[in-house]
């Protein structure tokens, strides 16, 4: 085996793990958005469960409504944290319209970490 066999057969390798963490990447980072739209939704429903158990209507003002949803024993156990690295904001103590979500993440510009449709929520 020459020099240049050699330099070439490394060369491959080194093309071939470049691709494979790239397409690790974007795994990762798919994964991290669908991880986030999915807490997103539970705490949705939560608030959208609470505001039906207790007759409560879009629009309406519930002092303390974070407590009421999220805690132990409430209808999402913790608050949830982002899995990549974005932060949650809850819009207070608002119960929000159909077709608008409680909680937003820091990520959600550009499309990433934001649902598409919010509708059914």
């Amino acid at each position: 085996m020459t020099l240049l066999e050699l330099t070439v057969v490394i060369l491959v390798l080194l093309t071939l793990i470049t691709i494979l963490f790239f397409g690790a990447n974007a795994w990762k980072n798919g994964s991290d958005r669908v991880l986030c739209i999915l807490n997103l939704q539970s705490v949705q429903k939560g608030v959208r469960s609470y505001a039906n158990l207790n007759g409560r209507n879009p629009g309406e003002t519930v002092p303390g409504l974070q407590s009421e949803v999220i805690g132990l024993g409430r209808f999402v156990e913790a608050m949830p944290s982002c899995p990549g690295r974005g932060s949650y904001t809850t819009s207070g103590d608002i119960i929000p319209a159909l077709g608008s979500l409680y909680l937003e993440c820091s990520l959600s510009g550009a499309g990433a970490h934001e649902p598409v449709n919010v509708e059914d929520w």
